[in-house]
């Protein structure tokens, strides 16, 4: 007797063990969840910028791409929401001052 509930509840648990695998393997194919951005309407803009770039680009010029007064306020500006894009992962700084998108 207790053989057969082992044996019935096995026969329930093989689909269930498909099932997990198959799920599994599909979750290891999705694409890495998107970064998440700071909550300010430049930094979309700036990513846009660097996505469009063909190399790496410094505060200025990421300024002069979004039409940017060219003041210094701007460019500091600019270049703080560039490091803090750095620090979270989602941009590299190539050489000092010149940032391009992350791998």
């Amino acid at each position: 007797m207790p053989e057969a509930r082992l044996r019935e509840a096995e026969t329930h648990l093989e689909p269930l063990a498909i099932t997990r695998n198959t799920v599994t393997a599909l979750a290891d194919r999705l694409p890495a969840a998107p970064p998440h951005l700071p909550e300010h309407p430049d930094y979309p803009c700036i990513l846009a910028v660097l996505n469009e770039a063909t190399g790496p680009l410094r505060a200025r010029e990421v300024c002069e791409a979004l039409a940017y007064e060219l003041l210094p306020k701007n460019i500091e500006g600019t270049r703080a929401k560039l490091k803090r894009l750095v620090k979270l992962d989602i941009l590299a700084e190539a050489d000092t001052g010149s940032f391009t998108r992350g791998q």
